[in-house]
């Protein structure tokens, strides 16, 4: 018995004793110090990594515009297409150009973003109720779409004489200019998104006895929001060209009608500012779009970030 008593007193091997009830552990503050220097090194390695998974995408498209300006800046180009410096600036000339006519240039960057602006929105709004309508009458509504594709098939350079004519030559004929041609875009993305719809989520709607409105804000809208948001990305890019080229008839204000007038007198690199403040005014009016996408439907699979 004796013997037995001394075995259950030993402690098992491989298993540590228990610290007695209320006595207190010692800790080691090396130990602590070395946890702690974990933690920190993890944590900066995470922010580090999503730092890094965020940069990631705009490195490629950063790394070719450098070389592609730094290819422009020492004459690559001209030796390329055989051009002199009168007919292709470098890039160092068109941000001169840019700096001795900065005024001129906001004011005329403002007047066309106006245009811009007010014919993509005054467009996209007559396009989406367009597919609003023709999306309770479907039948109907595929025919209606068609006509309204129709509209891109008109040239800018017929469209913009007879906009020209009805409106004037101030901001309303390039803003009518433009809400044609980014109508019908909008339309028949519009359209789409409404319409496709798994027949699932229908029947469960109807199975609760949702009304027409509720099945339409709730589930038709809120499926269309990606193919609206598409098309307004498309119709920024459509509503400069728009703009611009319809400055080119009867303006006597904007990048448009300044890039016109500057090609006849050969004054390249104010022309070719022009083209660059357009082009960097479709990035940016692009990027708030994309900005606003991700702040409305950040539920979409296209903002998910990368596993």
């Amino acid at each position: 018995m004796k013997e037995l008593a001394a075995v259950k007193s030993e402690p098992q091997a491989g298993m540590a004793t228990m610290p007695a009830a209320g006595t207190v552990q010692e800790v080691d503050p090396r130990r602590v110090l070395e946890i702690s220097k974990n933690e920190v090194s993890m944590r900066s390695q995470s922010r580090i990594y999503s730092g890094w998974k965020t940069l990631q995408p705009m490195l490629l498209p950063t790394g070719f515009a450098i070389v592609f300006l730094l290819v422009w800046q020492l004459d690559g180009f001209h030796r390329l297409f055989k051009l002199e410096r009168y007919q292709l600036p470098i890039p160092s000339a068109i941000a001169a150009s840019i700096k001795d006519n900065a005024d001129l240039l906001w004011s005329y960057s403002l007047y066309t973003g106006t245009e811009i602006l007010g014919g993509c929105l005054i467009g996209s709004l007559l396009g989406l109720a367009a597919a609003v309508v023709t999306s309770m009458f479907p039948n109907a509504g595929k025919g209606a779409i068609t006509l309204l594709a129709s509209l891109n098939a008109v040239p800018i350079v017929a469209l913009a004489p007879v906009m020209n004519n009805w409106f004037g030559d101030g901001v309303s004929s390039k803003i009518a200019i433009v809400s044609v041609m980014t109508m019908a875009t909008m339309a028949i993305s519009a359209f789409k998104g409404l319409r496709s719809i798994q027949p699932a989520y229908l029947d469960l709607m109807h199975a609760y006895a949702a009304r027409r409105s509720t099945v339409f804000l709730k589930l038709r809208f809120r499926a269309a929001q990606p193919a609206i948001f598409t098309a307004l990305k498309i119709n920024m890019s459509t509503s400069i060209i728009g703009a611009i080229v319809g400055e080119f008839f009867i303006s006597s204000k904007g990048l448009g009608f300044l890039l016109s007038d500057q090609i006849k007198l050969g004054n390249m690199p104010l022309a070719w500012s022009c083209i660059a403040i357009a082009a960097a005014l479709g990035i940016i009016l692009y990027y708030v779009v994309q900005l606003v996408e991700r702040f409305i439907i950040p539920w979409h699979v296209s903002h998910r970030s990368p596993h």
